[in-house]
């Protein structure tokens, strides 16, 4: 039975990558710090570490007790707005410490790495919507330049080194476990927001677009990957979906009138995006199934049940 380390594996994204793979039939080891995953996130059936993978001396005593096949490296500094604020500290976590990593992956010989970079940040302002994977990569925040710089590591570990990588690019991933407290996703704090009978903040006049997709259908890219050819893969919709359009939907699947409070733009994000994903589809056979629509409202009703405790304030 292959063995699959997924760092950050307590996080939103990474513990649906986890119940994906532990249904498949894999074993799977995770390693978080929990600096902001959760233990309730956490599948039973995948053994634990509670490690920061900046630590060396931990992380190699992992990869040599373990024995991995392959790495899904999630762990990460994921606030873009922190990265604006705090660019050292970003770097040290997403640049060194998966660094880190692809050395323990080279020394322990693991033969790939699947690797959750961002689309939504990577691009900077793109020249053509949607963007494909062979539009030049610009980005405007520390989180994003972070997030390319991994990409050329893994470049050069491949052909150097000969450590097989996969790179998704995601586009804004939204659904049940996302920290509408930590993880600054729009729809899991209007969620909260709205539950709590809260103003919905929008920064600027709500007409910067992203391309939604629904966490299930990105953890099933993760799946696809350890099968797919060396690349960099685009993960979204193709669809610009705008604040202000989530937010006419959430007040319909919330049947509640909600206050909004405008604020001013924020600095280091991007006015629109939406990826393609012709490449993935094409040699991964990946789409997205879930609809927005559908999407939010799985996420809604994930809240309104209690998910996260949502009565706590967002």
């Amino acid at each position: 039975m292959p063995k699959i380390l997924v760092t950050g594996g307590a996080g939103f994204i990474g513990s649906h990558v986890v119940d994906v793979y532990l249904r498949s039939g894999y074993d799977v080891v995770v390693v978080d710090s929990l600096s902001t995953g959760r233990r309730e996130n956490l599948n039973p059936h995948a053994r634990f570490y509670q490690i920061d993978i900046r630590s060396t001396a931990e992380i190699d005593d992992l990869f040599q007790k373990e024995q991995f096949d392959s790495v899904n490296h999630h762990a990460a500094q994921i606030n873009l707005r922190r990265s604006v604020e705090e660019p050292f500290f970003d770097a040290s976590v997403n640049i060194l410490g998966t660094i880190n990593l692809l050395e323990m992956c080279k020394k322990y010989r693991v033969k790939k790495c699947i690797f959750a970079s961002t689309g939504g940040a990577i691009y900077g302002e793109p020249p053509q919507i949607p963007v494909d994977e062979n539009v030049p990569a610009e980005p405007l925040s520390p989180y994003g330049i972070a997030k390319r710089s991994v990409e050329l590591y893994l470049a050069y570990y491949r052909v150097i080194w000969g450590l097989d990588s996969i790179v998704l690019r995601y586009g804004n991933v939204y659904g049940p476990r996302q920290d509408p407290l930590g993880e600054a996703g729009v729809i899991a704090i209007f969620c909260g927001r709205i539950l709590n009978n809260l103003p919905c903040v929008i920064f600027g006049d709500g007409r910067k677009t992203r391309d939604y997709v629904f966490v299930e259908d990105i953890a099933e890219a993760s799946l696809l990957a350890l099968r797919a050819p060396s690349g960099i893969y685009n993960l979204g919709t193709g669809k610009e979906t705008s604040v202000l359009q989530l937010l006419e939907t959430l007040q319909k699947i919330s049947q509640r009138n909600v206050a909004v409070q405008f604020d001013p733009e924020r600095k280091g994000e991007i006015n629109r995006i939406a990826l393609s994903t012709e490449k993935v589809r094409r040699t991964m056979g990946w789409i997205p199934h879930v609809s927005l629509e559908e999407g939010m409202e799985r996420t809604f009703s994930w809240f309104a049940e209690g998910g996260f405790h949502a009565s706590h304030g967002a």
